[in-house]
Formats: structure tokens, sequence, C-alpha cells
């Protein structure tokens, strides 16, 4: 059986009722409660499975594990960091931060640490979410999903599994119990995760076998160890850093043509990946395996340039063979061959296509978000909000992901539309605001049609995809316009509910 590491729950005192509930104590979560705090309200509550903070940073604890986002745009606009110590920070330094961070925030004493979300129930007479947690009932004006996309490891069926014998672990669970150091490991995968953990471990293996279903675009990675006057001069002239930050915003948003509009300006880049292939690899039949057949940018660009030396290492083979089924201590390909291996480790990814939260909430129709999705897919009005879900919003929901720049930026702004409809809801007296569903369903529609000319829509299979081939996880077009549209709560795309119980539109 694939270990997952959930977190086991703990049992946490929680309030019987708060004004917001908020699920999820990464980014989003953390940069919610901050915010709220900032705006006057403490009546709050933030709860995660989790042992602290850091979602995402916290779980992915592989070797190697780097943010491919440069350092000075991966922190909240609130709280830049000075003493990023590379230009792309690594998995333990931005949980250091995370952890600062929240520690200096003055909101730690209302996150519960430990405690699972097991379901949320609209109760319309009452106007609030009864919510059941590992730690017992609460219920919440609003309920905010900061799960985020990269939550729940996708796991995938291998036959067999059972008979392996060898330790398996999905690389987001990463099992420290087990030492790599001279054995034969098998990595299922070749995204962002496993690109990182494949160099890292290729000097400690003694044989590693590499499981390829599509050759990824893979460009150079431009890091550096900063100096210690540059940490300095960022620590002490007066808005450096906060210059540097935005040089490099505008130098990431410079490449969403070639994204959204205009794919053919990926050529260059495709010339810069092609040529960190050449660089590494003098094999042939190894550089034709890795090179990419699919449009640069229509799946996830990668960034490493020790992916592809770490390949031609003549202990470690790219295999493309699709695997059959596992044996005792093999993997079986379709060709018949059984490559020996002692520990297996699947980089995967996560389900990022489905919001596995969305199974556990249920709306005024009885039914889950899950059911309501699954009928016409993943959507949200400004990735926020679903119709029949009232005061239910989400911060990193469907179509706010970025192909090319910080999602911490993403998670600002919708924390900032977030922060405003609470704002509105207490100035009006609202009970419960729930958007329209024509005003969903014609940004959902914009948001499709933009999406059609993207290097998305080229016709590659990717995880920004649902089952039936619909971008559900971008955003087609800058981030600044994004932040634009929701930089404040447009109640009019809302029916609200007075707090005297008479429902009126907007």
């Amino acid at each position: 059986m694939i270990d997952t590491g959930a977190a086991p729950q703990a049992a946490a005192a929680l309030p019987g009722r708060v004004a917001v509930l908020i699920v999820g104590a990464g980014f989003g979560g953390l940069g919610c409660a901050i915010a709220l705090a900032a705006d006057g309200e403490q009546d709050f509550l933030c709860i995660d499975r989790g042992s602290e903070v850091g979602g995402t940073w916290r779980d992915n604890t592989y070797p190697g594990a780097t943010c491919d986002v440069p350092s000075q745009l991966y922190s909240f606009s609130f709280a830049l960091n000075p003493g990023w110590s590379r230009s792309f920070s690594s998995q333990p330094e931005i949980q250091d931060y995370l952890r600062t961070v929240a520690a200096s925030s003055g909101v730690l004493d209302r996150f519960r640490f430990g405690v699972e979300f097991l379901g949320a129930r609209w109760d319309a007479e009452q106007a609030l979410w009864r919510i059941e947690t590992s730690a017992g009932p609460v219920a919440a004006t609003l309920l905010v999903s900061a799960a985020g996309a990269l939550s729940e490891p996708k796991l995938p069926d291998l036959p067999g599994l059972a008979d392996f014998g060898g330790a398996v672990f999905h690389s987001a669970r990463w099992d420290h119990r087990q030492q790599l150091a001279g054995r034969r490991v098998a990595v299922i995968g070749t995204g962002a995760s496993a690109i990182q953990i494949v160099p890292a471990i290729a000097g400690q293996v003694a044989r590693l076998d590499v499981y390829q279903r599509t050759a990824p675009w893979v460009l150079p990675r431009r890091d550096r160890r900063y100096r210690a006057w540059e940490r300095l001069a960022m620590r002490r002239v007066p808005g450096l850093q906060r210059l540097l930050r935005g040089l490099v915003y505008l130098g990431r948003e410079a490449m969403v043509p070639m994204f959204v509009a205009a794919p053919r300006l990926g050529w260059v880049a495709s010339r810069l990946a092609l040529a960190n292939i050449r660089r590494a690899i003098a094999d042939p039949a190894l550089r034709e395996k890795v090179r990419p057949h699919f449009a640069l940018g229509c799946k996830r660009v990668l960034i490493s340039s020790d992916w592809y030396p770490a390949l031609a290492r003549d202990h470690i083979e790219l295999v493309t063979e699709p695997i059959s089924h596992l044996v005792a201590g093999a993997v079986v390909t379709a060709d018949g061959t059984a490559r020996p291996a002692d520990v297996l480790i699947v980089a995967t990814g996560f389900a990022a296509a489905e919001q596995p939260i969305a199974r556990l909430i249920t709306g005024t129709g009885g039914r889950t978000l899950a059911q309501v999705w699954a009928e016409r897919g993943m959507q949200g009005y400004k990735g926020a909000t679903v119709p029949g879900f009232p005061n239910l919003f989400f911060l990193v929901g469907p179509n706010t992901t970025l192909g090319h720049s910080s999602m911490i930026y993403m998670i600002e702004s919708q924390v900032a539309y977030l922060v405003d409809a609470w704002r509105r809801m207490r100035q009006h007296g609202l009970a419960a605001v729930e958007v329209d569903a024509a005003a969903e369903q014609a940004w959902d529609c914009d948001v499709q049609r933009r999406m059609r000319r993207t290097v998305w829509s080229t016709g590659c299979r990717s995880w920004y995809l649902d089952a039936a081939g619909r971008n559900v996880a971008l955003w087609p077009r800058t981030s600044y316009a994004f932040r634009r549209l929701t930089a404040r709560f447009d109640l009019p795309a809302y029916r609200a509910t007075p707090a005297d119980g008479a429902s009126a539109g907007g």
C-alpha cells in the first residue's frame, strides 16, 4: 500500500461558533488570517490536519525540493524576506519563512493543528455552515477553503502493488525512515518533483530507474547564492528589495503572451531547452527519449540544470515503456522486462483538477460541490465562489493557477476579494451572499473562450485539464488583470440575504 503520510488526528479545543472558518494553513490560509485580523476581524479560526503552518511547503520534504519561482517573488507583499540565501529558495527556507511570518503575525492563537476537516453542510435557516472536524463540530458564517490545489497526492493504479514487498511512498509524503544509499530505486514520473528528486538522490543509490510517460520541456535553472553584501543591501537600502521584486514581476508578466496569445513566441525558450539537452547528454538515443513532442508550455514548463546530467549517469536508466505491473521486488514494463527495485517513489503529482475538498461540502440543494462540478465541470466566479454554496470562498480556486509567475500574488488578490466581501456583508447587514448563476456562467464562458487560443489548448494532456478536456486550473490572462478584477467585492453579481432573512438581489 502506498504511504500517503496523512497527519495523525489530534484533539483540539474548538469554539462552538466563529464568524469565519478557514481550512488549510499554507500561504492561503495564513495570508487570509493575517488579512482578516488587519481588517479588524478577530472572530476567525483556521484548522489544518498538519502539525504547523506551511501547507505544500510543510508536506513536500523530498530531497532537492525547491521553488521554481524566483525568491524575490515568493513571499507575501507585506512581509518581504531580505534573508533569502539563493535566487530560487529551497523547501526548508520557505517553510522557515512561513513559520517566521506566522509567529510574528499575532494570529497563531486562532489556529488549530492536527484537526481534519470532515465535511460542511449549509444551514439555510440559520444562514451558516455546520462543519464537522476530527476535533468536533463548529459553525461558521463564512467558510474559506484554503486547502489548495496541491494538497492531495495523485496515486497511479499499479497492478500487483500488494506483491511488491518493498517500500512505496509518494514524493509529497516522503518516508525519511528509508535509507536509499546503496539500494535499487525506481521513480515513477518526470514532472516537477521528479526532476528535483532524481539529481538529489543520484549520488546515493546503487541503481535508479526513472519511468517516463511524456518527456517534459526543461529550461536551465539560473540559480545562484546571494552574496552577503546583496542580502545586507536588501535589508538596509530602503525600497531596494521592493524594486527588485517589481522588476522580477514585470519580467515574468512579459512571458504571458507566449502562453495566452501567441504560442509561436515560445520558439526562443524551446531552443534554450533543446540546448539544455545537448549540453548534458551525448547519447543520441537518450537525447531522443528526453526530447518533448508538444508545444512548449502546453504542459508545465520545468526548470533544472542537473536533470539531464543525472539521466546521463551510467547507473540511471530512463524507461519509456509503460509499466505493466509489479511483482515481488521488481517493476515490470509492457515489453516484459522486470527491473529490480527495493524502493518505489511515486512522483505523479496531485489531484489538482478535482479539488478533493469539494466532496465534503454540501450546498443549498443537498448536493456536494463535487456532484455539481461533475455535471458542468469545475468552475467558479473569479475562482472564488459557486452558485448554490452561499458564504463559501475558495483561495486558489478554479482557473486561478499561473503558468509563469508566483501563486502568492494570486492568493493575495483572492484574499483581498474575500476580506472586502466580509466587510461589505457587515456594512450592509447581510447574512449571506451567493453568486448569481448567470454571472458565474458568463465568467466561465469568458475564461474558456480565452483559453482556446492559449498554448495549453494545443493538444497535449496535462494536469491542467479535467476528464472532459477543459482547462480548469490556469488563468488565461496576466496576473495584473486578475488583481484588477478582484480588487473589490462586486456585490451586484450576488444574491444577498439580509440578516432579517428576506432574499434580495445584489
